[in-house]
C-alpha cells in the first residue's frame, strides 16, 4: 500500500469557529438544527449577521410545555445514580415519559453527545430549556437532583453545583471564566456550611451571588 508523510492539519481558526457556533446554537435552540446551521454558516460566509437569538428571546417554559421538572426528576431516578448512560437507553426512557423528541435531539446536538452520555451535562442542558437564566436553570437542576423530602429548600453537594455552573456558563458563552471562579470561591468560602451542601436560596436569595 502506498505510504504518505502528509499529516492532517487542523485550521487554526476551526476550534474558535466551532465554539462560537455551539454557543449560538444553545442560545437559539433551533427546531431544525441542520437547517439553522446551514443558515448560520451561510450568513457568516457572506459577512452577514447570523440568525442567533438574543438572551431576552430565549426559549421559555411555555415553548416546551410537555417538559417539567417533575418529569426530569422521574427520569433522573431511572438513571439510578449513573454518571454515564447509553444514548439509546436514555432515548427509550425519554420516549416512555412521552417527552418531546425534538427537544431530546436538540440537547443531543448541542451537547455533541454520542453513544455514551454524561448524564449531568445532559440534564443541565435539558433544564436550560426551562430556565430563562442560568440561576433559574441551576435552581431547576437542584430541585431535580435533591433527595431531600422535608420542607426545607432543595440542596445538593457543592462539588456537583460547581461542575454544573461551570459547564452551563461555558456553554452559555457570555460569562467569563474569571467571574465564574469568583462566584464559586465566594460561595465556597462564605456560604457553604460544614455539610458541604448548597441550598437553592444560597444562590437565589443572596444579593452577593450573581451567577450571570
Amino acid at each position: 500500500m502506498p505510504q504518505t508523510d502528509k499529516q492532517i492539519c487542523i485550521p487554526p481558526e476551526l476550534p474558535e469557529l466551532l465554539k462560537q457556533f455551539t454557543k449560538a446554537a444553545i442560545r437559539t435552540q433551533p427546531e431544525d438544527l441542520i437547517q439553522w446551521a446551514a443558515d448560520y454558516f451561510g450568513a457568516m460566509s457572506h459577512g452577514e449577521i447570523p440568525p442567533v437569538r438574543e438572551r431576552s428571546e430565549r426559549v421559555t417554559l411555555s415553548n416546551w410545555a410537555e417538559l417539567t421538572p417533575e418529569l426530569l426528576k422521574i427520569l433522573h431516578s431511572r438513571v439510578a445514580g449513573r454518571l454515564i448512560i447509553n444514548a439509546d437507553e436514555l432515548a427509550q426512557m425519554w420516549k416512555v415519559l412521552s417527552l418531546p423528541t425534538d427537544l431530546f435531539n436538540s440537547v443531543m446536538n448541542v451537547g455533541r453527545f454520542t453513544e455514551e452520555i454524561e448524564w449531568l451535562k445532559f440534564l443541565a442542558l435539558a433544564c436550560s430549556s426551562l430556565g430563562v437564566t442560568i440561576a433559574k436553570t441551576l435552581k431547576i437542576v437542584c430541585e431535580v437532583l435533591s433527595s431531600d423530602h422535608d420542607s426545607g429548600p432543595p440542596r445538593i453537594p457543592f462539588s456537583t453545583f460547581q461542575f454544573l455552573y461551570t459547564y452551563i456558563a461555558e456553554v452559555d458563552g457570555e460569562i467569563s471564566a474569571s467571574h465564574v471562579g469568583r462566584m464559586l470561591n465566594y460561595i465556597e468560602q462564605e456560604v457553604i456550611g460544614p455539610d458541604g451542601l448548597i441550598r437553592v436560596n444560597d444562590f437565589t436569595q443572596n444579593p452577593r451571588v450573581r451567577l450571570e
